[in-house]
């Protein structure tokens, strides 16, 4: 499974904010790093990227950039470090922040002011190679941000999951440390002015028109969060949805929910604007104004942490100083796991994930099951649970405690679904597929079949070893007085074997669990599983098609056999040609009743068609019904549309057909002849105890056929399955057979000596076990797919793993077993 095209340093530039005034116009307020980079142009051809629209903007852009640029000396612009201020000879002022991405402000902040027809939807600009992509939010229609205040009351009790804005779509704005979803405020109080704008406009003090006014409307328009991008030209449409998806959209709506509530955007850009011209007026050097605006501005702030966290594919935690109180929210762009194949030269940022197939093979069914989630996969946390466990125990919600519970209970060797019956029942299976998911998506967790101390395990071909040294001194903090991690591993790559063959003794086998989720949670080590199909012996085969062509040639003789009256002989003939024709067209190879009976088969079939003279035009005529497939051919179909006329033909052109039909039906007989000879002539199947060391001389030229699916398997390959069935209900037949007799002698003989017999233990040597494995047939089928770990099996059914594994190992000589991970 390939990564996604995830932002990086070198594709992820910068963010910038861009706000419209009702009379002033755009300004561009801020940007994140301070000194953007720009992009460099793309030699290759782009074709239908770039418009003519597109072309004139980039002619203008580049115009202004040149101007502004010629005013200087060379020697200047080289020696200027983009953080003083320039002031050239003619006495213009060059402002370091005034360039973005080789772009001036002045320009960009009129380029990234889209129409409200942009409203809530992506908005992207392409400047070569940079793409520009948003997602504008403008003031409502009545131009008020804040929501009058009953609607303020009907939102509150609305958490993250349910609340929802004002076009109907959720926004979950979700709190770092153990994303719970809600936006929270520390300071519940509100001020008079926020209780006055929920009255009515009647019963509001006429003494303040001025407060009226700006609540009613707002200088502010719009604001525009700019995500500046440089993706690869192969990257451009995946990049920009990863980032429009999971950070520009929710971003943008977390600053929406606090602009509507405290018109915190406007206040910030205003104090931002403020800092900047002031510092220009003073000629600050460009990095203290940052910091101090980066100090004194949560939302300059938090456009830092947008920056840093996502360009290194981190989790974004953003905090909002707003007048109601903090404002947390966090997103992420979700990146798997783990791999199902080794990954390509050159994608070496795959390096270290954990390699393994238990969530790539799963089909669609087993997916919407959510039996099959429980008892097959586990949860290992990433992190300390002690951490987790203080983490959400300072979490108001109300679910904390269910997920503390849940915390407590989960184990890396316990499924979801022994998860929940170790809390007696207080998660049901509901609850901890939720919280779960709720772990995993904040990268807190990950998924995994459940550790098992009979499992085998291998060192992860994908690991990283460019970490080994970090890693061996955390493994040695961790686990002191046990073999060093670089020893360790080489202990596990020598040759596959149990894990709990690596264990000195029973009493180590806790500690050495504890080891192995360590290494499972670096991506040290996978589990190497096995896989099966089913593999069906040339003994079988022929055994089958010998059967098949039995059972055809027999079908052929009955229908020759069934008495005809005369009305229907006619039709009958036909159908016999044919079936005798079809069958000998089969190929297939099988058993026949009697040899007595194909010595007879001509005379058979030449008595059968001229037994009955009769005239064609009854059985043909248009009221009748042919009795079998051969009535369709193109003679006989002519004679039964033409019935009406068949009735006026001459005598001779009866006696012309009916010869006709003789020869058709001698033709068949023949032909059925020859192949009952054949038949006669081949050996005779036999079922040897070992089919797969068969190698008699009519075997010789059959190659073993794989059933790649056992559980769809349709045709031949339901009869192969069936006949490896019957073999196994057979041999149990027998053994019962066997075991009742000698159980008669020794019953005789333990009468005459007084003595107790033995009492079946119900193991792999009980009587009943031939019976066991017959009847787990049909039942394991589904997991011979190639795709389904026979590891699994055990937690799938609910049975013992030694159980499992001795009816596997009974049913082994039918099985074509591959391990990988």
């Amino acid at each position: 499974m390939a990564l996604p095209i995830l932002p990086s340093p070198s594709n992820f530039l910068g963010v910038a904010l861009v706000i419209n005034r009702s009379r002033d116009g755009p300004r561009f307020v801020f940007h994140y790093p301070p000194h953007v980079a720009a992009g460099s142009p793309n030699k290759s051809c782009r074709g239908d990227d770039i418009d003519d629209d597109d072309d004139a903007l980039l002619a203008r852009l580049s115009g202004s950039e040149t101007s502004a640029s010629s005013m200087q000396p060379a020697v200047e612009l080289a020696q200027w470090n983009h953080d003083d201020h320039l002031v050239t000879e003619s006495g213009t002022q060059i402002v370091p922040w005034e360039r973005v991405a080789g772009f001036p402000t002045k320009d960009l902040e009129n380029i990234l002011t889209p129409a409200r027809a942009y409203h809530k939807r992506l908005f992207q600009v392409s400047l070569d190679p940079i793409y520009c992509v948003s997602y504008p939010i403008y003031v409502p229609e009545n131009g008020v941000w804040r929501r009058k205040k009953k609607q303020q009351q009907q939102d509150r009790p609305e958490t993250g999951a349910s609340r929802k804005d004002d076009d109907g779509t959720p926004t979950a704005d979700t709190d770092a440390g153990t994303g719970t979803g809600t936006a929270r405020s520390t300071d519940k109080t509100i001020s008079d002015a926020d209780q006055l704008e929920g009255r009515d406009p009647a019963s509001k003090p006429a003494s303040k028109p001025a407060e009226e006014a700006e609540d009613k409307k707002s200088s502010m328009t719009m604001f525009n969060l700019v995500f500046f991008l440089q993706p690869k030209e192969h990257e451009v449409r995946d990049l920009v949805d990863v980032m429009f998806v999971h950070i520009i959209k929710k971003i943008n709506k977390a600053y929406k929910y606090c602009q509507q509530r405290s018109d915190f955007v406007w206040k910030e850009s205003k104090r931002i604007l403020a800092l900047k011209d002031k510092g220009r007026e003073d000629k600050r050097k460009m990095s203290s104004l940052w910091e101090e605006i980066l100090s004194s501005s949560s939302l300059a702030a938090s456009m830092q942490d947008i920056y840093d966290a996502v360009s290194q594919n981190k989790i974004a935690a953003i905090q909002l100083d707003t007048a109601e109180g903090m404002v947390t929210h966090s997103v992420q762009i979700p990146v798997p796991f783990h791999l199902s194949d080794l990954p390509q030269e050159g994608e070496g940022d795959q390096a270290g994930l954990w390699l393994t197939t238990a969530n790539s093979l799963m089909t669609d069914d087993e997916l919407d099951e959510p039996s099959f989630l429980d008892k097959n996969f586990a949860l290992l946390l990433l992190a300390d649970e002690k951490k987790i466990t203080a983490e959400l125990q300072n979490d108001p919600e109300g679910t904390a405690v269910s997920m503390v519970e849940f915390v407590r209970h989960c184990k890396p060797t316990l499924s979801f679904y022994q998860v929940g019956q170790q809390s007696s029942n207080i998660l049901t299976p509901a609850e901890v597929r939720k919280y779960a998911q709720h772990f995993i998506y904040w990268r807190r967790a990950i998924a995994i079949p459940p550790l098992h101390a009979r499992d085998m395990y291998i060192v992860n071909p994908n690991c990283d070893m460019r970490r080994l040294p970090q890693a061996s001194a955390r493994w040695a903090r961790q686990f002191p007085l046990l073999p060093a991690l670089p020893n360790f591993l080489a202990e596990l790559g020598v040759a596959p074997r149990p894990y709990k063959l690596h264990c000195p003794s029973k009493a180590h086998r806790p500690v050495y669990m504890a080891m192995l989720a360590w290494l499972m949670r670096g991506g040290w080590v996978t589990q190497l599983c096995t896989f099966a199909y089913v593999v069906v012996w040339p003994e079988i085969i022929y055994e089958v098609e010998y059967t098949l062509e039995a059972e055809d040639i027999a079908r052929a003789k009955r229908v020759g056999r069934e008495p005809r009256s005369s009305d229907s002989d006619l039709s009958g003939t036909a159908s016999l040609g044919d079936v005798a024709v079809a069958g000998f067209g089969s190929g297939f190879l099988p058993l026949l009743d009697g040899a007595s009976d194909m010595a007879s088969s001509t005379a058979t079939l030449r008595d059968l068609s001229l037994s009955h003279p009769q005239s064609v035009a009854d059985p043909l005529s248009p009221g009748s019904t042919p009795s079998s497939p051969l009535s369709a051919r193109p003679a006989l179909s002519r004679i039964a549309i033409d019935g009406s006329s068949a009735s006026q033909s001459t005598p001779a052109e009866q006696a012309a057909e009916k010869a006709r039909l003789e020869r058709i039906a001698d033709k068949a007989a023949r032909e059925l002849a020859e192949r009952a000879t054949a038949h006669a002539r081949k050996a005779v199947p036999e079922r040897t105890t070992h089919p797969s060391v068969n190698n008699a001389r009519h075997l010789i030229g059959i190659t073993p056929h794989i059933i790649l699916d056992a559980k769809k398997a349709t045709g031949k390959d339901s009869l192969y399955l069936s006949a490896i069935g019957q073999r196994l209900q057979d041999k149990a037949d027998a053994s019962v057979a066997a075991r009742g007799a000698a159980a008669a002698s020794r019953s005789q003989h333990d009468r005459s000596n007084n003595t107790i017999p033995p009492r079946d233990n119900g193991t792999r040597d009980g009587k009943d076990w031939d019976e066991r494995v017959a009847n787990m047939w049909p039942l394991f089928l589904k997991y011979f797919n190639g795709r389904s770990a026979l590891e699994r099996i055990a937690l799938q059914e609910d049975m013992k793993r030694k159980d499992v594994w001795n009816l596997l190992t009974a049913m082994s000589e039918y099985l074509l077993c591959i391990r990988h991970w």
